[in-house]
C-alpha cells in the first residue's frame, strides 16, 4: 500500500518475494502483523525512512546497501534463519522489552541468523543466546557475554580510548548515568573504523583479543 509518500507493509504473509524499499522520498513501513518468509529486502534508505513493527522474518535475506546508522528497531521483529549483507552501525537485535512499554519491544527475537557477510560496529544483540548466530569474522569481532566478562576485558590491553569506553559503558554501577542495558548478549565491532577513531591501528586490536574464546572473530 503507497499513501502519502509511506509504503506500508501490514497484516498479512508474504512468501518468495523482492522487496526493493530504494526510494528515498517513501516512508516504509513494516508491520504489525506481517510475515515474510523466504523473502529478499533490499535496503537502500536512511533509518529515518525504515519502521519495523511488530514483524517476523523467516529465512529472510536483508541486502543493506546504504548503510544502516543508529537504529535499535530491530527488537520490534521476530528474526529466524536470516542472513544480513551490507554495513549496519548502532544497531539492536534481539529481546530487549525494557526499551519501550509498547507491545512491540515486548517480541523481538533473534535466532540462526547468519551475519557472516555484513560489516557490524557498535551493534548490540540482546536477551537471545548468541550462540546460535554467525557473526563477521576478522577484521569484525564480536565480544560475547560483555557484561558478565568485564573484569576479563578489563584486563586486555585495548587500544586506551576504546577500552577506557567500552569498560565505562559495561559498568552496571549505579553511579554510571550511560550503560549498556543487562540485557545485552554480544557487541560487534568493525576493527578498522575503531581504530581509526582511537588513532591506533587494526594489529592493536588484533593483539587484544588474541588469546579470547568469548571473543569472536
Amino acid at each position: 500500500m503507497d499513501w502519502l509518500g509511506n509504503v506500508v507493509f501490514e497484516d498479512r504473509e508474504i512468501e518468495n518475494e523482492r522487496l526493493e524499499l530504494t526510494d528515498k522520498e517513501a516512508n516504509y513501513i513494516l508491520g504489525p502483523n506481517l510475515t515474510l518468509k523466504n523473502c529478499t529486502l533490499v535496503l537502500k534508505v536512511p533509518a529515518r525512512r525504515l519502521s519495523l513493527k511488530q514483524a517476523r522474518f523467516i529465512n529472510c535475506t536483508f541486502e543493506v546497501k546504504q548503510e544502516l546508522k543508529n537504529y535499535p528497531y530491530w527488537i520490534t521483529t521476530s528474526l529466524k534463519g536470516c542472513r544480513f549483507k551490507g554495513r549496519l552501525s548502532g544497531c539492536d537485535f534481539g529481546h530487549w522489552p525494557e526499551y519501550g512499554k509498547e507491545p512491540e519491544y515486548q517480541l523481538g527475537s533473534i535466532e540462526d541468523c547468519d551475519f557472516s557477510e555484513a560489516r557490524l560496529d557498535h551493534c548490540r544483540f540482546h536477551g537471545d543466546d548468541p550462540r546460535s548466530l554467525r557473526f563477521p569474522k576478522w577484521p569484525g569481532f564480536t565480544i560475547l557475554d560483555p557484561i558478565r566478562r568485564i573484569a576479563e576485558l578489563r584486563d586486555l590491553p585495548w587500544p586506551e580510548r576504546f577500552g577506557s569506553s567500552l569498560l565505562s559503558l559495561l559498568d552496571q554501577s549505579p553511579e554510571r548515568r550511560i550503560k549498556h542495558p543487562r540485557s545485552t548478549m554480544a557487541l560487534s565491532f568493525y576493527a578498522p573504523a575503531e581504530a581509526k577513531q582511537s588513532g591506533t591501528t587494526e594489529e592493536a586490536f588484533k593483539a587484544a583479543i588474541a588469546k579470547c574464546d568469548f571473543i569472536v572473530s
